[in-house]
């Protein structure tokens, strides 16, 4: 499960970045980096790789993170390990979707999309158990909450769903007394759809159209 909580979602959406537009880019990131999904004014989201297994560890790995998700426990370098196989497979089988690496936008970031700033967390577009809906999430480290950074990413993201890849429908899944991660949801432009169940747990769910969500978003 991933949009929820404050780990996996901003305490308070903030403000800076909230309407921003992301300049979809394509082809190679730089050596020995995944290929660069989409630029915010402030963040880079692009493929995880084989050397992202450091950044990842420490996100999963971290009690505050790990709250509100699955089990509710810190992962384990094995579990990370596999966690991280995973995510890089999952893009080569489910066209245009995954889970990305986000970074802040280092002093050097340009045109060319180049990823030199610090990592942050991730945000994902994929499938949601057991069902086809196309879910937006978000993972951060504590020291990335209460930016405005998850309804960033968010945004985005629904944005290059609904804009891209021509998605018809995107929820977002919380655990119920995941109240920051809901005010995120709705920040970025989804609307309350009360309750689903996913991941094999009552969640609540938000949700929103294409046609609606681009014309309150042009």
């Amino acid at each position: 499960m991933s949009a929820r909580r404050d780990a996996s979602s901003d305490a308070t959406g903030g403000r800076r970045g909230r309407g921003a537009v992301a300049r979809i880019a394509a082809g190679p990131n730089g050596a020995g980096q995944g290929a660069l999904l989409l630029e915010t004014p402030r963040l880079t989201l692009r493929e995880f790789t084989a050397g992202d297994f450091d950044d990842l560890l420490r996100l999963d790995s971290d009690p505050r993170v790990m709250r509100y998700i699955a089990r509710g426990r810190p992962a384990t370098p094995d579990e990370v390990a596999a966690a991280l196989k995973r995510i890089r497979n999952y893009g080569r089988v489910n066209y245009g979707l995954g889970i990305f690496r986000a970074s802040r936008r280092g002093a050097g970031a340009s045109t060319s999309g180049r990823d030199d700033g610090e990592f942050i967390g991730w945000g994902c577009l994929k499938y949601t158990p057991p069902t086809c809906d196309v879910e937006v999430g978000y993972r951060l480290l504590p020291g990335a909450w209460g930016l405005g950074y998850a309804t960033e990413i968010a945004t985005a993201l629904i944005r290059y769903g609904f804009g891209t890849l021509t998605l018809d429908r995107i929820i977002g899944v919380t655990h119920p007394g995941n109240t920051a991660s809901q005010r995120v949801l709705l920040k970025s432009g989804l609307a309350d759809a009360g309750w689903g169940r996913y991941y094999g747990r009552r969640l609540r769910l938000f949700a929103q159209d294409r046609a609606p969500w681009l014309d309150a978003h042009r």
